[in-house]
């Protein structure tokens, strides 16, 4: 939701002073009444104006500096007051300083308009009626200022009130949110990881009683194998969906930036590995890091099943608006390629299977195959949405 800007208050005496002057000086070129008086009558609506256009800035000073514009003109201009744009432009200051300043201060100007207008006019030869007239003139106009201060200071309560709704419902959506996670982590830690632990203990158990028969007992082993992995990849994601609980660690959730950790590992596997990392790598939106970090992993994987100790390089770049990633095995060695399952084809195999359907899901793409010098590579292609960078800048 956007909020309009609404322009500088200061802007109302500013524009209104100006107006005033020129009233003042139009209304007695105008007016034929005035005579002799004409001059004294619009100095005072200038020098009232100028009260008002000081205002903006001092709004107490500024008033006073307006309400003295009558006595002034009798005194030093020998005139009969001001005329009333003077009055108008006297109300409007009045208002003005009730609108900016806390009561008590904005009744100091209103008494001194009073007394100021009130004290000369009678001394001037008006009536008593001057006593009456003034105070119900200038009393409206500081009231629709109080009115108007307290009216902006309500709508900025309202407005504090509501910021503090939306805190308070954010973080309950976001305490919601853990909850769950919390539930769902622990569903599937409880349930569904023991439950495939206890078939992963089966299948061993099966596996021992196969011994006579090998060919049914690598089928066996290979579930075993399947299974172990499977409540592997579930610790994983209880890790990723747990957050603190009973002020324990967060477990690490699988990330390029842990890239060094996951090669490091496959390292004290026996696979030598190279990592080669870009120095412009964007910082990744959170699915498609993971899903990154799950691809690689698997080609390491693979690499370590189907081609032994082979050196391997692993390369992390960048390309227009996409990471590359490439898992790429040397032949040397002598063993089967990198990524190409045991006893079967390039491109068979579960891993390359689940790695494909990953890059699906981020709309990425792979392309697995042999080498010219006899190796096998896995280049993956992920997609970066491009408002990401500047969302994230």
């Amino acid at each position: 939701m956007t909020t309009r800007r609404l322009p500088d208050p200061r802007l109302i005496p500013l524009v209104f002073g100006p107006v005033i002057g020129v009233l003042a000086v139009l209304e007695t070129r105008l007016d034929d009444g005035f005579g002799a008086a004409a001059t004294a009558t619009w100095v005072t609506g200038v020098l009232l104006a100028a009260g008002v256009v000081l205002a903006a800035w001092a709004p107490l000073a500024g008033a006073v500096a307006a309400a003295v514009c009558l006595p002034l003109s009798v005194v030093v201009f020998d005139g009969p007051g001001m005329g009333g744009a003077g009055m108008i432009g006297l109300i409007g200051v009045v208002a003005w300083v009730g609108r900016r300043e806390p009561p008590r201060r904005s009744a100091v100007a209103l008494g001194v308009a009073a007394v100021s207008f009130t004290v000369v006019s009678i001394a001037a030869g008006g009536s008593a009626w001057e006593l009456f007239f003034v105070p119900a003139v200038l009393l409206p106009g500081w009231s629709m200022g109080l009115l108007a201060r307290r009216s902006g200071e309500r709508a900025l309560r309202l407005a504090e009130l509501a910021a503090a709704l939306d805190a308070e419902r954010e973080a309950n959506a976001q305490a919601a949110v853990a909850q769950e996670r919390t539930r769902i982590a622990r569903e599937v830690h409880d349930a569904v990881a023991h439950s495939v632990s206890v078939m992963t203990l089966q299948l061993g158990g099966l596996r021992r009683l196969l011994a006579d028969r090998p060919a049914e007992q690598e089928v066996v082993a290979g579930l075993e194998r399947l299974g172990r992995q499977t409540v592997e990849e579930m610790r994983g994601l209880v890790g990723i969906l747990r957050e603190r609980v009973d002020g324990g660690e967060t477990a690490p959730v699988p990330s390029l930036e842990r890239v060094e950790e996951l090669v490091g590992d496959v390292r004290a596997a026996g696979l030598p590995v190279r990592l080669d990392v870009a120095a412009d790598l964007p910082r990744l939106p959170p699915v498609l890091d993971l899903t990154a970090y799950r691809v690689l992993q698997e080609a390491l994987t693979n690499v370590l099943r189907h081609a032994g100790a082979a050196p391997t390089t692993v390369v992390l770049g960048r390309e227009g608006q996409a990471l590359l990633l490439e898992v790429r095995n040397d032949p040397a060695s002598g063993s089967a390629p990198a990524g190409r399952p045991a006893g079967g084809a390039a491109g068979g195999g579960h891993g390359l299977v689940g790695m494909r359907e990953r890059l699906a899901m981020v709309q990425g793409t792979l392309r697995t195959g042999p080498e010219p010098d006899g190796g096998f590579a896995v280049r993956a292609r992920f997609p970066l949405p491009r408002t990401w960078e500047r969302t994230t800048a």
